[in-house]
């Protein structure tokens, strides 16, 4: 059976919520779309103001606080918030990926050996039996390690140790300033062997929330080797669908998951930066086209926050005195600057209270975009 690769864009924005806000609750929602990209504090309540009718960011800041959403090093070795029931399955997913990259050479750099790290862990989690902060940690790898290995230890440590981030407080429950405290959700994985269980479990839940998709599209969200994903697709065999893609590549989803026709409507939104839709495939045209992906996605990684027209993203936005200004790549037709605007209202609220400027950090990126006109969408 075939699949149109705008069919594929329909069903990524239907089972990430993006087709229509829906009235969940939070710790719901987080459930629905897998995976929050949470690099900054700001993109989860973005991502979810996105998805959810009458969202209250307290009721953000209370499942981070209640530990039934979880802040944490997981997919891409990046920190995502996901839900208290998934964390431990898609770390033991992540472990042979975590161990290579955490345990590998900047740790070896020092002098330390993989045995080291995985003779570390339980002493580390012991002490962080309670909130610490980053300094609180460092200084406990040094009392054990010296001043000299400190750095590179506590850099393999923080990702490599299941660790989760502690609510610190500011606009976002979170600030620059981390605190961990170990997860005790469950057994903690060592070596570096893949868990097939787990990996599979963590392939469901990626097509529960981005399907259909290729094998290489799952590797690329988790940051696992393709081998081991391919070997899980065939364990699960007949309970999923198949589908031929645009390209010709096999696409894999669960039964029965939502497949909009390519012509429903998509509304356009003001997505956060680093949202999940636009880095959960190896082929990102599914939601950005070719010519834009080097204007949102930077050099070092940063992925701007866009304008998503028609389920695909048209331009970037960032707060600026009086609104939000955007940027569009392209043309766009009235209805959609004035869907925008009525976005761009919305969320200059939603900031009102926490964050007006977020993300004026990397207001910089602005100076490297083409010289295209911005409009003010005013607050």
């Amino acid at each position: 059976m075939k699949i149109t690769a705008r069919e594929l864009n329909r069903a990524t924005l239907s089972r990430q919520l993006l087709l229509e806000r829906e009235p969940l609750t939070v710790v719901d929602a987080v459930h629905r779309v897998v995976a929050l990209q949470a690099q900054h504090p700001a993109s989860p309540y973005l991502a979810l103001w996105n998805r959810l009718t009458g969202l209250s960011l307290a009721d953000v800041d209370a499942a981070f606080t209640d530990r039934a959403v979880l802040k944490a090093t997981l997919m891409r070795i990046t920190l995502h918030a996901v839900h208290g029931d998934d964390y431990q399955v898609f770390r033991e997913a992540m472990q042979p990926t975590l161990y290579g990259s955490r345990l590998g050479y900047f740790f070896a750099e020092v002098g330390l050996t993989p045995a080291d790290g995985e003779e570390l862990v339980p002493e580390l989690l012991a002490f962080a039996d309670r909130p610490r902060t980053a300094a609180e940690m460092q200084e406990w790898v040094e009392e054990r390690l010296g001043a000299e290995k400190k750095a590179g230890a506590w850099w393999g440590l923080r990702a490599y140790a299941p660790l989760l981030h502690v609510p610190t407080g500011g606009p976002w429950s979170f600030n620059t300033r981390s605190s961990y405290v170990a997860a005790r959700t469950g057994p903690v994985p060592t070596g570096r062997e893949t868990a097939p269980q787990a990996l599979q479990r963590l392939v469901l839940r990626y097509l529960e929330g981005f399907g259909p998709a290729s094998a290489a599209d799952v590797a690329q969200f988790a940051m696992v080797q393709r081998a081991p994903i391919r070997e899980a697709l065939r364990a699960l065999g007949s309970s999923l669908d198949q589908f031929e893609g645009p390209d010709g590549t096999s696409l894999f989803d669960v039964s029965g998951a939502p497949r909009p026709p390519a012509d429903t409507p998509a509304p356009p939104r003001l997505m956060a930066m680093w949202d999940s839709t636009l880095l959960a495939y190896a082929d990102r045209s599914r939601m950005i086209p070719p010519a834009y992906r080097r204007l949102v996605t930077r050099n070092n990684g940063d992925v701007l926050p866009t304008l998503l027209v028609d389920g695909y993203v048209a331009g970037v936005w960032r707060p600026v005195d009086g609104g939000i200004e955007a940027t569009a790549f392209h043309d766009l037709p009235p209805a959609a600057w004035e869907a925008l605007a009525e976005e761009a209202r919305s969320l200059t609220t939603v900031l009102a209270d926490r964050d007006p400027r977020v993300y004026s950090r990397y207001d910089h990126w602005w100076s490297k975009l083409p010289n295209l006109p911005a409009r003010l969408l005013p607050a």
